[in-house]
């Protein structure tokens, strides 16, 4: 299959710095729900991808829902869904765990078991040597929905958990009887682990709860004590292709004592764990070392409320002071920005900045427990501004519990205040994006007896809005309402949803998260044909003593906790951070905190990569050392021909951080590697002989270069030569004119009727072309292989998808295209290496002379 026919082929492309290939006794497939570009991000699967290939016994491969374009390919000529490491097929696994992040994901689940030759249900999968499918993450905690399509559940963290599973499941392929059943049967003894067929759970309407049946005491959720003895990735896999989440990512803490009343998160993270700074750092470190990213950010769900937070960003820019390496922040409290935090957060260069209201008057914030006051977002905000932000994005939602009309109205109006603010303090424009959501009710949360708002309702609120902001210039951004409701039907529903997703997949929907695939009318056809009114699951009020279908999993927080802070919300009455006092939720916190209110110590660790700088001393004062220019020669062949141009420079930049290259920046704001490369090579094609130019610092040694880099670059990418230049010497891309490439195509019979022609125009947009003038000269090498001659025109550079498909007459995209050499004029054509030695003996006879 040619990659360069789909869209982002590194995506596909496998071999990856830090991918792992073994074979093991138990191969498990960690399966995401949606495309490499989220999974990639996710913390869960790397943890997971860790930890399981540290087993002996057991190896983790990765499998991710293709895109449109793939899947397309792949269902038109029958291949199946495989692995990215081994290219197994989902079929052919012991165990395949899906992540469940978002109730959107459901069908994309189906999809994927579809694609890999696994039927959907259970059911279908009790005999065969088909695998065990599990299923983990948030939407677990009401596994109802997807019961019928998943034979185990995890509730909870998996750290833990999933060596439990992974010993059970190689005892009973040693020693068991190979039958499905006592495999679920062994499940169902760990901890944290539904199981439907084993479980006393039913599908009757209107569902029992299990926990008034059979004194079956339900799941309880499972979460690890310590994430400082729980094992971490700190050399991840570093993708090709740029995904969401494109930087280490340092888990500071987990669970948060905020209580705010909509978040989910909030409560079945629960208990608050914090990792220790020193542990923070060392993970950073590595990470960075392992993988060249230049970006790190600590996240959390309250990163801001971290207890040791400034501490340690002042000992991670410390320590790598020199390095250019950014941290960051995710979505912070309005009361938790900190002026001194920004200070270190804007040390190397500032990104976009996120703030969290959700509800713009302070009733509704009491209402939610969202606990600051006008004047701490004021105090924040100047404290952004002053300190020379200049793109924020604020969050709120719509259609929260109690809601009246003037609070829509000030959401406007907080907004329009947060742009005077930075006028004020910066004398300019600044970049405010608005993001407005639906409220979306959700289980073992205080509003989960509360049901969604009217969908037409939400409608008028949200077009009342984006009215407004469209008026004042405000960027704004809206989450589909109908998804929002999806997402409230499926997080409150119960097993009789399951046609309902199973038909919807057989509509076509799949990756419903994307507004290019969502498709709500097909999702309404499906509901319809299998009997669902949505507004029942969606809006539905629920009362104390009614059962809900998620009864029958314990997160570890009492329901009469839970509908106590219902209450205190209906009454407007805040709760305050359970860090400062118990409010009895059910946990014993507590115990479990991990407090870090200590000073770092830092062991007088060194700064990495210090800026030094070779000079010498005349009169007092020290004359630094210029930088050094090195212009390098390298190939980008195999699979990684797959890279575009951007993702080649980003390889390659990453690749000197793993080897300690002393690159030297730009000045300013946002500081980048002084690189350039020669002309760009597309997507599918390979280069023999490539260039780029690059300053390093004085301190340096050339001569390690090649040796350094090779070591780190992945197999494609190999630099071949180096050699000094001087700082005039001409560039890359303005020296360049002449190239050399090989063709392998269909047949090269129309390479002999296009060289006949006089002309062959292109029209440009800004007028005609004759490209025939580019192709200098053409010759066969045999039927199907040509050797290519191109030429720049003075001021018209050559463009092969223009060009090869008037030469080859077939897509470009289809072709087989290696460039193996580039040349520029200098008293004739030499190649960007050659023009440097002929100077420098030019230079040497001066000398001599």
């Amino acid at each position: 299959m040619k990659l360069s026919l789909f869209q982002k082929p590194g995506r596909y492309i496998n071999n990856e710095v830090n991918s792992l290939h073994k074979r093991a006794d138990v191969a498990v497939a960690l399966a995401f729900p949606d495309i490499y570009d989220v999974g990639m991000s996710h913390l869960g699967l790397r943890i997971l991808y860790k930890i399981i290939n540290d087993l002996p016994y057991a190896s983790a491969e990765r499998v991710f829902h293709p895109w449109l374009d793939m899947e397309k390919e792949m269902r038109q000529k029958g291949v199946l869904l495989s692995s990215l490491e081994t290219k197994r097929p989902l079929r052919d696994f012991d165990i395949v765990g899906f992540s469940l992040q978002y109730e959107l994901s459901y069908t994309s689940v189906l999809n994927m078991l579809s694609l890999g030759g696994i039927p959907l249900r259970g059911e279908a999968r009790a005999s065969g040597n088909l695998p065990i499918i599990i299923a983990g993450g948030p939407c677990t905690i009401n596994p109802s929905p997807m019961s019928p399509f998943i034979d185990a559940f995890l509730i909870g963290d998996g750290e833990e958990a999933i060596t439990e599973i992974l010993d059970v499941y190689i005892r009973w392929k040693k020693e068991g009887d190979n039958k499905k059943d006592s495999l679920l049967k062994a499940f169902s003894g760990i901890e944290g682990i539904f199981v439907p067929a084993i479980h006393p759970f039913t599908h009757s309407l209107p569902p029992i709860p299990p926990l008034l049946r059979g004194g079956w005491g339900g799941i309880k959720r499972r979460y690890i004590e310590s994430l400082d003895s729980a094992p971490y990735p700190d050399s991840p896999v570093v993708p090709y292709t740029s995904i969401v989440h494109d930087r280490v990512n340092v888990e500071v803490s987990r669970g948060c004592t905020m209580g705010c009343r909509f978040c989910q998160a909030g409560m079945t993270y629960r208990p608050l764990r914090e990792r220790s700074p020193e542990r923070v750092l060392d993970i950073a470190e590595s990470s960075l070392k392992n993988t060249g990213h230049e970006d790190v950010s600590f996240t959390s769900l309250s990163a801001g409320d971290y207890s040791c937070l400034l501490p340690l960003l002042k000992t991670f820019n410390k320590r790598f002071l020199g390095t250019k390496t950014s941290l960051s922040l995710p979505s912070l409290r309005v009361a938790a920005v900190n002026r001194d935090v920004l200070r270190e957060i804007k040390s190397v260069r500032k990104t976009g900045f996120t703030i969290a209201p959700e509800a713009a008057t302070v009733r509704l914030r009491n209402v939610i427990n969202k606990d600051f006051t006008e004047e701490d977002y004021e105090r924040s905000l100047n404290s952004l501004f002053e300190e020379g932000w200049h793109n924020l994005k604020l969050y709120f939602m719509v259609g929260l519990p109690t809601e009246t009309h003037e609070d829509i109205e000030e959401i406007p109006k907080m907004a329009l205040r947060a742009l005077r603010i930075a006028k004020t303090n910066t004398g300019r424009y600044v970049n405010i994006n608005i993001t407005v959501s639906p409220f979306v009710p959700k289980p073992h949360t205080p509003f989960q007896w509360y049901g969604q708002e009217n969908m037409n309702s939400l409608k008028e609120k949200t077009g009342f809005l984006r009215e407004i902001f469209y008026k004042k210039g405000l960027k704004y951004k809206g989450h589909s309402e109908d998804m929002s409701l999806l997402e409230a039907v499926f997080a409150r529903g119960d097993a009789r949803l399951a046609d309902t997703i199973e038909k919807a997949w057989s509509l076509g929907c799949r990756l419903d998260a994307w507004r290019d695939c969502f498709d709500f009318a097909k999702w309404s056809e499906a509901m319809e044909a299998t009997g669902i009114d949505p507004s029942i699951y969606a809006e539905k009020n629920y009362s104390k003593d009614e059962p809900l279908a998620w009864d029958f999993i314990d997160t570890g927080i009492k329901k009469e906790y839970l509908y106590g802070e219902y209450q205190k919300a209906i009454s407007g009455e805040i709760t305050t951070d359970c860090r400062k006092k118990c409010h009895g939720c059910g946990l014993a916190c507590k115990e479990k905190m991990h407090d870090t209110r200590y000073m770092i110590h830092d062991g007088g660790n060194t700064p990495l990569n210090p800026p030094l700088i070779r000079g010498e001393l005349k009169g007092g004062i020290v004359h630094r050392a210029s930088n050094i220019r090195v212009r390098v020669e390298f190939s980008k062949t195999g699979k990684l021909r797959y890279l575009s141009h951007l993702e080649l420079i980003t390889a390659i930049f990453r690749a000197m951080r793993r080897a300690d290259i002393p690159m030297a920046y730009s000045m300013g704001f946002h500081p980048s590697p002084k690189i350039s490369f020669g002309p760009a090579l597309g997507v599918g094609t390979a280069g023999i002989k490539e260039y780029f130019d690059m300053e390093i610092m004085p301190q340096f040694d050339v001569n390690y270069l090649i040796p350094k880099i090779n070591a780190v670059l992945p197999e494609g990418l190999k630099l071949r030569d180096t050699v000094t230049i001087s700082g005039q010497e001409q560039s890359l891309s303005s020296f360049i004119s002449r190239y050399e490439y090989e063709i392998i195509c269909p047949d090269s019979l129309s390479v002999t009727q296009f060289l006949e022609k006089k002309a062959v125009v292109s029209d440009r947009g800004k007028g005609e072309v004759n490209i025939r003038l580019m192709v200098e000269d053409a010759v066969m090498l045999d039927q199907k292989t040509v050797r290519l001659i191109l030429v720049d025109l003075k001021d018209k550079k050559v463009r092969l998808s223009e060009l090869l498909p008037k030469i080859f007459d077939t897509l470009y995209e289809e072709l087989d295209i290696t460039r193996f050499a580039m040349y520029g004029w200098k008293s004739g054509w030499v190649t960007p290496m050659e023009v440097i030695t002929t100077q420098m003996q030019i230079l040497n006879c001066r000398l001599q002379t």
